[in-house]
């Protein structure tokens, strides 16, 4: 019995809602981490957009694998991996497998390791009892095993028969029926039986007692393709134990298992396991393929996913089952939020433009070499998240960081950046609720659940077009999914300023947001360009003031 030992490597991810300084954090710190020996692997919670498209494009580097939640799983038990058994051996076999390992069920599986079923001794014991002792049906090779035997003649793979002790003399046997082609003959030294079992064809004659069998005999059970094993047991022990030769398959328990893949959540698993009869359950693939034994006692303390967090540090906007893994490290430049952990972690958060920022950092204080590529995806973050240095988020560290990178690259920062822009406002081929949602956080603010997209273009009549629509689509999932307050802005790049659309009877609470005499759909907030520093304090500020 082998536990099973995974190599655990650590889930590094953005927020829900994947844009440039997140997936680009990611794929970076990964990196970092695994010149550190720090086994990792970027992830994403959900499609990229057109500019992080553009960027990973650009500097030719995969898109990370989508992480749908980091729930508890029946793959990270620490279950045991149990080898399988071949249905197609012996009982026998099965038995002192068992025995030597001290195992109480043995898995089964076919010829190309899909669960078949399983044993217990209690299974091989009942065999004994209850099953037809006589007839056998099995392979020439498991007799030989069973028996410890040596082969002397062999022409069939599968023999099939039933069990004769012959301990009547050779002319009572002449006389009777009891031996045929189909009889499996135990014998001893008795060579006028042996000879008159080969003139019958039978299926099989035993020697028992390591007894030479004369040649000629050999030669008639030859001419008459009577196949032929010699033991060293006993006439008693070779009929007793003879029957532990069937096949395994002819045993085991095919139906009405219960199991589990190695994708089962946990949870969805655990009352069924603790209400069930049975100790050991197998673990299969998604295409059946036998994995492990898991027992109610790796249920205890089950290992959790390790996960680093980049560019957020809320609940609602990290992956779904955070609350089963296991928080290593936060690395963010946002507010705090609402994550707990157990046990002290790292948790750095910065007050500059971009995640990317901190993790460049990262890499000066530990000294690690930036490449090429790395460097590319550091600097899209920076741009992206501080607008090339227009948003007031930025900050002199921003600025530094881009320098620095800058240096290792190749490329005129002002046309990349608006490439990379054009291609991340671009709205073509969008629906108009994939628009409103590419890049949109929930908050709960204040007690009330906020939800804040920010939309970029360089093309503001691509919005206004459809003015109506959206403000319609705005109110529709503000009442579905119970918001309080729904804010688009839409944000003009090149002229540094946002326009504003909102749900429609929260007017008054805009108007103390953006502090305006009156406000309208669609209304121009000048210099307004960063959701983090700019809207979501006016919001918060907002709503403390509702609630006096």
């Amino acid at each position: 019995m082998m536990k099973g030992e995974r190599m655990k490597h650590n889930l590094i991810f953005g927020h829900k809602m994947p844009d440039t300084d997140s997936v680009c954090a990611a794929i970076a710190l990964s990196k970092l981490k695994n010149e550190l020996n720090e086994n990792s692997e970027p992830y994403i919670l959900g499609n990229i957009n057109k500019e992080t498209e553009f960027v990973l494009k650009h500097f030719n580097v995969e898109v990370p694998k989508v992480l749908d939640n980091v729930k508890i799983q029946i793959k990270d038990l620490n279950y045991d991996r149990v080898k399988p058994f071949n249905k197609n051996q012996s009982v026998h076999f099965a038995y002192f497998n068992m025995n030597e390992n001290k195992l109480r069920t043995l898995p089964i599986v076919d010829e190309v390791g899909q669960l078949a079923g399983i044993i217990t001794m209690k299974d091989i014991a009942m065999s004994l009892i209850n099953t037809d002792q006589q007839h056998l049906c099995t392979s020439y090779d498991n007799i030989i095993e069973t028996l410890i035997g040596k082969s002397l003649l062999k022409f069939d793979e599968i023999i099939t028969g039933d069990i004769i002790v012959a301990a009547f003399e050779e002319k009572t046997l002449r006389k009777s029926t009891i031996i045929g082609e189909n009889s499996i003959v135990i014998v001893g030294d008795r060579c006028d039986v042996i000879k008159y079992a080969t003139e019958k064809g039978v299926k099989l004659i035993i020697v028992t007692g390591n007894l030479k069998v004369p040649d000629d005999l050999i030669e008639t059970a030859k001419a008459n393709k009577v196949n032929m094993i010699s033991t060293t047991y006993q006439t008693y022990y070779t009929a007793k134990n003879i029957s532990l030769s069937k096949y395994v398959k002819d045993i085991m328990k095919d139906a009405d298992i219960m199991m589990f893949t190695e994708d089962d959540y946990l949870n969805d698993c655990k009352e069924d396991i603790e209400q069930s009869k049975h100790s050991k359950f197998p673990i299969i693939s998604k295409d059946k393929k036998y994995l492990g034994l898991l027992s109610r006692n790796h249920l205890i303390n089950p290992q959790r996913k390790r996960v680093i967090l980049v560019d957020h540090n809320e609940m609602n906007q990290s992956a779904d089952g955070l609350d089963e893994a296991e928080i290593l490290e936060v690395i963010d430049h946002h507010k705090i939020g609402d994550i707990k952990t157990s046990i002290p972690i790292t948790f750095r958060n910065i007050p500059v433009g971009s995640s990317n920022t901190i993790i460049f950092n990262m890499y000066k204080e530990r000294n690690v070499r930036i490449e090429k590529e790395i460097a590319g995806l550091m600097l899209s973050g920076i741009i992206s998240d501080t607008l090339l240095f227009k948003s007031p988020t930025t900050t002199e560290a921003d600025r530094y960081a881009a320098e620095e990178l800058l240096k290792i690259l190749d490329l005129n920062l002002h046309e990349y950046a608006m490439a990379m822009f054009r291609a991340g406002t671009s709205l073509e081929g969008y629906t108009m609720e994939e628009i409103l949602f590419q890049d949109f956080k929930k908050f709960n603010l204040v007690y009330k659940n906020v939800g804040i997209s920010q939309v970029f273009t360089l093309d503001i009549n691509q919005i206004m077009s459809r003015k109506e629509e959206f403000i319609e689509l705005i109110d529709n999932i503000t009442a579905e999914r119970d918001y309080f307050l729904i804010i688009m802005a839409v944000t003009d790049i090149v002229n540094e300023g946002s326009y504003i659309f909102y749900t429609s009877d929260r007017e008054r609470l805009v108007k103390g947001i953006f502090e305006e005499e009156e406000v309208f759909q669609g209304i121009y907030a000048d210099k307004c360009v960063s959701r983090k520093k700019q809207i979501v304090p006016r919001v918060i500020n907002a709503l403390k003031l509702l609630r006096q």
